[in-house]
């Protein structure tokens, strides 16, 4: 995994990179597999509280790896016939490396640099959030190569943008920079520096209670799906959790107390 992802977590904060910078951080199949042992770890660490993804070197990732494509020129694309098989819930291998993101317990930034192209757009539409450099340049570019977006995009974006704007840039491939993303919805910030201003967030985030920040990723997550009466009683279910709990006097008694709050994981911790 070392030599395509890499993680280090400080104060329950996880900086994630994608580090093949000799290839602009493209997707093969070592590349899939290292985001889903990432998410996986990070998934199952305690005391985690939110997480930065970025790419090192000249941007976030440039998409498919280009062997990989001449690889799928004679169906020899190692799992190809395969795809159809559902590998980690409603997911294939391949959507689950952008789709675990959305399933991490904890908020996810993607910091996005340079560019991000097809499937590295989309990993990036993994996350809960988008702070992206102003001359970014993001693709849906899989049609350019005759091929669908297949990594979750074509169910994410219909959730951020409108519908004729998500066909617009999926039945084009166009090339789209970071201050239009954000005109589109398509990026929550943006940033000269955006892995530093992701990660001051990801710290803002942490300093809050955690049980109440996974209660929310929840219930943003049950949004996608549930009728509206299911999401009313969701949040009437997740808020009784949190009344009164550890986390949540702790809340209450730091801010009346005028100090920083001291949360149940980092005393056990």
């Amino acid at each position: 995994m070392k030599n395509r992802v890499t993680y280090e977590i400080d104060q329950g904060v996880a900086d994630v990179r994608l580090v093949r910078t000799d290839k602009s951080n493209a997707l093969d199949g070592a590349m899939f597999d290292a985001l889903i042992d990432c998410g996986t770890q990070l998934k199952n660490t305690a005391g985690l509280r939110a997480v930065v993804i970025s790419g090192e070197g000249s941007g976030f990732c440039a998409g498919i790896d280009m062997d990989v494509l001449k690889e799928m020129e004679g169906g020899a694309i190692a799992g190809a016939a395969d795809i159809v098989t559902r590998t980690h819930g409603v997911c294939n291998r391949f959507q689950y490396a952008a789709w675990i993101w959305r399933e991490m317990p904890v908020p996810v930034i993607a910091a996005v640099h340079g560019f991000a192209l097809g499937g590295g757009f989309q990993l990036a539409l993994g996350a809960d959030m988008r702070f992206v450099a102003p001359d970014a340049k993001m693709a849906l570019m899989e049609v350019k190569w005759g091929l669908v977006p297949d990594m979750g995009a074509t169910h994410l974006m219909c959730h951020l943008v409108r519908e004729d704007l998500v066909r617009d840039l999926g039945f084009t491939g166009r090339v789209f920079n970071g201050t239009q993303a954000h005109e589109y919805g398509l990026a929550t910030r943006l940033s000269n520096a955006p892995h530093t201003e992701a990660l001051q967030a990801a710290r803002d985030i942490a300093d809050k209670s955690p049980s109440a920040m996974r209660a929310l990723k929840r219930l943003f997550n049950g949004a996608y799906d549930q009728p509206a009466r299911d999401r009313l009683t969701q949040e009437t279910i997740e808020q009784q959790k949190l009344v009164g709990g550890p986390d949540q006097v702790e809340t209450v008694e730091s801010r009346r107390m005028r100090r920083a709050p001291v949360f149940a994981d980092a005393r056990e911790g």
